[in-house]
């Protein structure tokens, strides 16, 4: 499977989803809940993405040794739901820096159909921290380990992001504004700050450039007064830029795979009509 073949559903029917998580990760169901959830909805073409491996211990993360379950997993699932549903074994790479992220060759050798490239963890003195998940955790780190530095942490985040997307290895880019979401809890209104918007932009600009497929990331908008990622501001640049940009939900609850679908394709039928 290559990006285009990706860039080929999504242009012929709204019924997919190619980001979705799994029992091996931080999902909240096996994988056979997730499928006949996504048939019941209608879902014609599902991503299983869990969160990869990493070289030090996580709690989203899944283990090396899983990595043979999920895909054992994935061929009876086609077997077995062949007949009402393609299914797909990606993963949600996580970029750390140049020795661990979707380029990698342990991650490369993989027979995976697609890679998704995300940034959660950054650089801090004593190795990497998780940046993503709720705000009260945030808030902690931001402490512990940032000396409450908010826009240290943002510059990191979009940088990391730049290097991931400039060593490739992926199809899809994931969710890449989501630092956004902690960092307005955090600071209400930064990112309306100029100096955010340029890192932002940045980013944008270097997606743009190595013609990575952008997701519309609906996971947060049922929840968080409907936030996606990227925002409104950064998407309309990805799409006057002539980037990809596909809907996914980002499901770790089988009930949530439709969550923030229909809001989002409506979004982007505005957007490129105006």
């Amino acid at each position: 499977m290559t990006a285009a073949d990706i860039i080929a559903i999504c242009s012929n029917t709204d019924r997919y989803n190619f980001h979705g998580h799994t029992q091996y990760c931080d999902g909240h169901a096996d994988m056979e809940d997730f499928v006949t959830a996504a048939i019941a909805g209608g879902t014609r073409h599902y991503g299983f993405t869990p969160h990869s491996p990493i070289p030090f211990p996580s709690p989203c993360n899944m283990s090396q040794e899983a990595v043979t379950d999920y895909m054992s997993e994935i061929g009876r699932l086609r077997e077995k739901y062949g007949d009402h549903i393609s299914l797909y074994a990606g993963m949600e790479i996580d970029y750390l820096d140049g020795t661990w992220g979707p380029a990698c060759d342990c991650i490369q050798s993989l027979p995976l159909d697609f890679r998704i490239g995300s940034v959660h963890f950054i650089p801090a003195d004593d190795g990497f921290v998780d940046v993503d998940g709720r705000f009260d955790s945030f808030k902690v780190k931001m402490e512990k380990y940032f000396s409450n530095d908010i826009e240290a942490v943002v510059k990191l985040f979009f940088s990391q992001s730049i290097r991931m997307v400039e060593a490739g290895g992926f199809d899809i880019i994931g969710h890449f504004d989501k630092i956004g979401h902690n960092a307005s809890h955090f600071r209400p209104g930064i990112e309306s700050e100029e100096w955010y918007k340029s890192e932002a932009n940045r980013l944008v600009d270097c997606i743009i450039d190595n013609g990575c497929i952008v997701e519309l990331n609906t996971k947060a908008y049922h929840q968080h007064n409907h936030r996606l990622f990227p925002s409104e501001r950064l998407l309309r640049r990805v799409i006057s830029g002539g980037a990809e940009v596909i809907v996914n939900s980002d499901a770790h609850d089988p009930r949530l795979i439709e969550a923030g679908r229909p809001e989002a394709f409506e979004l982007l039928k505005m957007l490129y009509a105006s």
